[in-house]
């Protein structure tokens, strides 16, 4: 290029970032930076934020996040939720401006995360353009409709004599290793058909529990509909107290979207005593048992989240399955009580009942369903309405029996006739029975029809009975499903499908008089 050209080309560069540096003016915007004081085990102290609101996210070194909580004049107390230990007092500290909050869309569906969204699968990052904070108001009563269609769970026990209705509340409780995730991860199991979105939320459990649950749900399919949200037990307690909030954000999406949701908090004594060790960190004053005074809102915050909403808002629903942890059996100890009061209802598991082999331990005279009896097929409620009297007779006069009284005839056959009751109710892991099936199965018994059968060959019985549920006519199947009530003609229809399939187990008069 020739020289007058090269001046040329020179100049009006020139010009142009002249013209640039004469027009530009600096945007400058508010950055405001505090420092850490103190650090302990997943909380730190924070100097020099004066603006700072109540639960506000702040960012610390190597992307460690924390939550406002204790807002005084001098110093604000953090919960940490990330590795605390790279943390040193002297550190800056940002602003970040908005609440904790939690990514939420369908790619959510089949992954495992922790509560900040980050995955734990190995599968990449959630790619999200919606967040929702994860403190967020409960439905007003006016935005609420009844609860009126039941939540299969697949496990004949709770679906005859403790139902449970879409958008109700109930908690599982017993002590440790008596079947409380066992139960919730059956009734995930059942959800498949059935258009309900499920979450597992665990919190604070051993990372090869929630291992193992993961890989049940994965190896029966149950991952497909199923969203997971895990703190494990060496994070930070601040993760534990924030994931069923998160938990609880991500199904609040879809329900919003006019689908039925499924939550199931794993448990809640993890989360009572992580809100407990923060407390007490932060110098909160301690109160029974050392918990804070608002450990109840805590839990009730939560779980008022948990409704079905109106036609007019979608229609959806949140039903919840709390775990509660006892200790000794001990169901009126604070925490227990709390979540007892919250919910509309409860599943007790005696480890007594486990002891003995009765799988699910499910005390029934200790359960109650305060709200799904109202959602309970009309079916179920004209075949199972005296099991449970039935039942709780039997427990009562077995009882006595074991101090050798003497029985007449009547009593030998309520106690016989419960024990047929108990063994039918028996249920292995991950094996949900449908709803024909059970209800074939409660008109048995309801008929007497297994009183005759050994106790030995009921397992056997049972499952001849759910082979020839499967002959039952469609339409009657179909009404059987449906709010219908059950007919004389359809009864009838069960009961001589269910007669003709225990033939082959009846007691002979000679057994029947040497038994």
């Amino acid at each position: 290029m020739e020289p007058e050209n090269l001046q040329k080309v020179f100049d009006r560069a020139f010009s142009g970032i002249s013209q640039a540096r004469e027009s530009f003016s600096p945007q400058l915007t508010p950055h405001e930076v505090g420092r850490i004081t103190n650090v302990s085990t997943g909380i730190a102290r924070v100097s020099g934020l004066p603006r700072v609101g109540f639960e506000e996210v702040l960012k610390f070194p190597d992307e460690v996040y924390g939550i406002a909580f204790n807002v005084d004049e001098d110093e604000i107390g953090v919960v940490l939720l990330g590795d605390y230990w790279q943390l040193h007092a002297g550190d800056e500290v940002e602003r970040r401006g908005h609440v904790m909050d939690v990514p939420v869309c369908d790619e959510l569906i089949g992954r495992v995360i922790n509560p900040l969204g980050r995955p734990l699968d190995g599968r990449g990052p959630v790619v999200s353009t919606e967040r929702l904070p994860i403190e967020r108001p409960a439905p007003p009563i006016m935005n609420r409709a009844p609860v009126t269609v039941p939540l299969q769970t697949g496990i004949k026990v709770i679906d005859s004599l403790i139902p449970i209705g879409r958008g109700q509340r109930e908690l599982i409780l017993g002590d440790r290793q008596t079947g409380k995730t066992a139960i919730a991860v059956d009734t995930i199991l059942n959800q498949r058909d059935q258009n309900v979105l499920c979450v597992y939320c665990a919190i604070g459990q051993r990372a090869s529990g929630v291992a193992k649950v993961v890989s049940t749900l994965r190896e029966q399919g149950a991952l497909e509909y199923t969203i997971v949200v895990v703190t494990e037990g060496n994070d930070p307690p601040g993760l534990a107290y924030i994931a069923p909030y998160a938990a609880t954000s991500i199904a609040e999406h879809f329900m919003n979207q006019g689908r039925d949701v499924l939550i199931v908090y794993d448990d809640l004594t993890h989360h009572a005593r992580a809100y407990r060790e923060l407390s007490l960190l932060l110098r909160r004053p301690p109160g029974r048992e050392a918990f804070p005074g608002d450990i109840f809102y805590i839990h009730s915050r939560l779980l008022e989240r948990a409704t079905h909403l109106r036609k007019e808002l979608g229609g959806g629903s949140l039903t919840a399955l709390p775990i509660i942890e006892t200790e000794a059996q001990n169901i009126s100890a604070y925490i227990p009580t709390n979540l007892i009061s919250i919910t509309d209802g409860q599943i007790y598991l005696s480890p007594s009942l486990f002891e003995l082999g009765v799988l699910p331990a499910v005390d029934v005279g200790r359960s109650v369903s305060r709200v799904g009896g109202k959602a309970q097929r009309a079916a179920y409620r004209a075949v199972a309405g005296d099991l449970k009297l039935a039942y709780a007779q039997f427990e009562e006069l077995e009882t006595f029996a074991r101090f050798g009284a003497r029985l007449d005839d009547d009593t030998r056959k309520i106690i016989e006739h419960g024990r047929r009751i108990r063994a039918c109710l028996k249920q292995p892991e991950f094996a949900p029975v449908s709803v024909p099936a059970q209800i074939t199965l409660l008109l048995a018994l309801s008929e007497k029809l297994f009183d005759s059968v050994p106790l030995d060959q009921m397992t056997k019985a049972e499952q001849t009975l759910h082979k020839a549920s499967l002959d039952i006519p469609l339409e009657v199947r179909k009404r059987l499903e449906g709010p219908a009530k059950l007919n004389a003609e359809d009864r009838e229809t069960i009961i001589q499908i269910a007669r003709q399939a225990l033939e082959c187990f009846q007691l002979t008069p000679e057994l029947k008089e040497q038994s």
